[in-house]
Parts: C-alpha cells; sequence; structure tokens
C-alpha cells in the first residue's frame, strides 16, 4: 500500500484527540505523512505539536448548546472556516481525510467531502456528537467505538473498529503482568486528566467511611492540579495520608493501572478503551453534563458487559460509593470476572483496522483517476 497523506481534523478535547494522534502515528511508521487542522482554543494547540504534528488552525466555534450569542458568532464564522479548510486541502493535497469530532471537524471533512476527497469519521462514544452525526451523511465510512453507535449513521458506512489506543499504550500493556489482589488492596481513582471535581470529594467522604469500617483500601488518587493540596490536606486530616497517594497527574497510566485492584472512574472513551486493554475492573461515574449524556451510555455498554458498575453521580452518594468500593474489593472472584468481561470490550487493532481502511479509501480515489 503506497504511503498515506492523511488529514486529520478536530480535537477539543483528549477524547476527540488522542484516538487521531493514535492513527497519525501509526501512518508515519508506515512511511506516511499527516498533517492535523484544528482550532486555537483546543487541546490540539498544545499537544499536536508536542507529539511531533505539523498542526493548522481554523477559526471556528460551537453552534450546539451554546447560547444564542455564541451560536450566532459560531455561524458567522462558518464561511471562512470553509475558505481556509479548502486552502488547506489546496495547500496538503491529502489523500484522505479523517475526522475526529469537535468543532474544526466540521468545515475540514465537509469541505474535502465536498471536493471529492475521500473522507471518513470515527465516532469515540455511544452517542454520536453534533458534528459526526452532520458529517456522517456526507462522509464514506464511520468508525465506530461502540456498537450503539451504529445505529445513528447508514449501515454500509459503518465499520466497528473499537476506539484507537496510542500504541506506546499497547506495548507498554503487553510488557506488564496485570496484578492486583494486594494487602490491603488498591484502588485507583481517575476523573480525566483535569481531574473531576465531584468525584474527588465524594472519593474524600468515601474513604472516611471506609476508614471508621476499618476498610480503607490503598488509593492512588488522580486529583487534576486544582485539586491536588486540597485534598492532601483532607486525606491528612482524617489519618489517612500513609494510606492516600495524591498525585495531580500520572504519567505512567499503564503501570498505575496494573497496580490497581479497582479503578473508580468516568466513562469517557479513552479511559474505558485503556481500561479494557489492562483488564480492570471499574466503579464508573459518568459526568452527568456530557454531551447527549454520552458517557452515561458508554458506563451501561460495559456494565451490560460485566466489566464495570454504573452509579450516576445523583447516585454516587459517599455512601453508596463506600459500599460499592467495600463490596467489590471483598470479592476477589468477582474482580476477576469483571477484568475478564473487560478484556471482551477491549480492541487493541482498532488503530490498525482504521490505517488499512484509509489506505482503501485512498487507492479506490486513486484508481479512479485523481
Amino acid at each position: 500500500m503506497k504511503p498515506l497523506r492523511l488529514l486529520v481534523a478536530g480535537g477539543g478535547t483528549g477524547g476527540h484527540l488522542f484516538p487521531g494522534i493514535a492513527v497519525a502515528q501509526a501512518v508515519v511508521e508506515a512511511g506516511g505523512e499527516v498533517l492535523f487542522v484544528g482550532t486555537e482554543r483546543g487541546i490540539e494547540k498544545r499537544v499536536v505539536p508536542a507529539a511531533g504534528f505539523p498542526l493548522e488552525l481554523l477559526k471556528v466555534s460551537g453552534l450546539k448548546r451554546m447560547g444564542f450569542g455564541k451560536t450566532l458568532l459560531g455561524v458567522i464564522r462558518l464561511p471562512a472556516a470553509f475558505w481556509g479548510a479548502r486552502a488547506i486541502l489546496r495547500r496538503f493535497s491529502p489523500d484522505v481525510v479523517l475526522g475526529v469530532g469537535g468543532y474544526a471537524s466540521g468545515p475540514m471533512v465537509m469541505t474535502a467531502a465536498l471536493s471529492g476527497v475521500p473522507t471518513a469519521i470515527q465516532e469515540q462514544n455511544s452517542v454520536p456528537g453534533f458534528t459526526n452525526r452532520v458529517l456522517g451523511r456526507v462522509v464514506n465510512t464511520v468508525f465506530v467505538g461502540f456498537d450503539d453507535a451504529g445505529r445513528h449513521f447508514a449501515a454500509h458506512k459503518v465499520v466497528h473498529t473499537g476506539n484507537p489506543v496510542r500504541a506506546a499504550f499497547v506495548s507498554a500493556v503487553a510488557s506488564h503482568v496485570p496484578h492486583g489482589n494486594s494487602d490491603p488492596p488498591t484502588l485507583l481513582v481517575v476523573g480525566g486528566s483535569q481531574g473531576a471535581r465531584a468525584v474527588n470529594d465524594r472519593m474524600v467522604d468515601a474513604m472516611e467511611i471506609l476508614s471508621k469500617r476499618g476498610l480503607a483500601p490503598r488509593l492512588v488518587h488522580q486529583s487534576g492540579a486544582a485539586d491536588l493540596e486540597s485534598l492532601q490536606s483532607r486525606y491528612a486530616s482524617l489519618g489517612l495520608a500513609d494510606r492516600v497517594e495524591v498525585r495531580s497527574f500520572i504519567d505512567d497510566m499503564v503501570a498505575t493501572y496494573c497496580t490497581a485492584d479497582l479503578v473508580v472512574a468516568r466513562a469517557g472513551a479513552l479511559t474505558l478503551a485503556e481500561l479494557a486493554m489492562v483488564q480492570k475492573p471499574a466503579v464508573l461515574i459518568p459526568l452527568p453534563t456530557a454531551a447527549d449524556d454520552h458517557q452515561t451510555k458508554n458506563a451501561e455498554a460495559f456494565a451490560r458487559a460485566g466489566a464495570a458498575e454504573l452509579l450516576t453521580q445523583n447516585d454516587a452518594t459517599p455512601e453508596r460509593l463506600a459500599d460499592a468500593i467495600a463490596r467489590l474489593l471483598a470479592d476477589p472472584v468477582g474482580l476477576r470476572k469483571m477484568g475478564e468481561a473487560m478484556l471482551t470490550m477491549a480492541r487493541p487493532s482498532a488503530v490498525q483496522e482504521i490505517v488499512v481502511r484509509l489506505g482503501a479509501l485512498a487507492s479506490g480515489q486513486r484508481a479512479s483517476g485523481r
């Protein structure tokens, strides 16, 4: 297969961007070339150059759930965004364009599709976002991370790949032996790269309850930078400083996952893909303000598989959270079965499958004489 010239459009959040980076890394390793297109305000402005990829920017903003003023601004910006996308297409001349969700994905992928460039989108969640629902009507292929997402698109376009996880993570998993069943057991709490204040607050109170019962596990708590000092202080005031390690951010997630018997987490698509890879049972507390409540739908898919327990944020009182943690950690056999169910949700070949299919899209266009 001829090396690809791939344009990856979108970002805004890590959940959108990191699957695109995983695909881009595989394309470059195969001798191809990749250009990212994003916005000034998205996470891509910092992360894409740090990952070694070129980035071009479009001035585009949201149209949904933004309020009248911001929606109007988004509409006003669209013509310039489409002209900017057209100019980028001319300069880079990609073989194929992949949209990963986020503001820049809309005008960039739409312009490519209308220009006859092969296009695809990658939908990470159980419920597609607004941009991908629109783009699904014009692209050639839709890669979905959850089977439930497929029903929102034309069946002939849908490819069930699972969510791409970066190659370094997959390699690290292969070199680590998952373990757990430590004494005392180890609990890992992750609220995403920025932490999750609601989860943080409930977790401190739940640990106080567990401590009073004599059931406090060893805890590694990713707090996010904003809550680091306050959480350290609160745990210390409970006399738990020797049992709790609070970190603002965790660099080596694979090693940290592998030390855990149980994980408490949000239900973002990337987090769930990683949990599946490392076979770790989880208590999932979805972010209730996620667009279209997609995190709840994500968590429901894992709960149906027996890989996780779902607690809505309203239901995740400190008492209920403490009860769930205590019950699960007291059942090593049950945890092992949940871990096995997690593994059934893993798709380690997602990146390669997407790259192969993108190559096929590009080859079809080349064969037609583009």
